[in-house]
């Protein structure tokens, strides 16, 4: 059964002004108009507009990795999946070999296409690409990570105990494990 969709009239930006600006974000204020006449002030954070990748890599058939890093913004430990920043230049393929080889010293001979998603779209205009990665062959490149990150694989047949870990809780990580488990269903 499929669900119509109702077309929305997007509001009106009449004014932009930059709020705050970093290295990696930059937030804006925002005074919008809906189509109802209702006047609103928003503030968004804009990413690069380069995106970013996740891989789920598979190591042989029964077993994925996942890398333990800090996390600035809970200032923990989260076990995840290795993802990184498209490079200007790259595609979400290239991103994904150069970051597997960074973040677990293996390159992947076959990269396939999961699902894009985007991270809080109510304030946040950045998506990530997540993506299978099989065939894996050892390769390292240096990284920007300020030290290693743990390589920690994971059997298949545990994926309830991996929801269950108290550092595995990033939802980006949380929907690329559910959506690989779909597509191992479907394989």
């Amino acid at each position: 059964m499929s669900k119509t969709v109702t077309q929305q009239v997007l509001p009106i930006i009449h004014h932009r002004k930059p709020v705050a600006s970093s290295k990696i974000f930059h937030i804006e204020s925002l005074e919008l108009e809906f189509s109802n006449g209702v006047n609103r002030q928003y503030e968004r954070m804009a990413g690069s507009g380069r995106g970013a990748v996740m891989m789920v890599p598979f190591i042989d058939e029964q077993t994925f990795l996942l890398v333990r890093e800090y996390a600035a913004g809970t200032h923990s430990y989260q076990l995840g999946f290795p993802k990184g920043l498209i490079d200007p230049g790259e595609t979400p393929e290239q991103a994904a070999n150069r970051e597997l080889k960074e973040e677990v010293g293996y390159g992947a001979k076959r990269l396939q296409f999961l699902h894009r998603v985007q991270m809080a779209p109510t304030f946040f205009n950045a998506s990530m690409t997540i993506l299978i990665a099989q065939d894996l062959f050892a390769e390292r490149l240096q990284g920007d990570e300020p030290e290693p990150l743990e390589i920690v694989p994971w059997k298949i047949d545990q994926i309830d105990s991996l929801l269950t870990q108290e550092d595995f809780t990033e939802a980006r990580s949380v929907s690329a494990l559910l959506l690989m488990e779909r597509w191992l269903r479907d394989q």
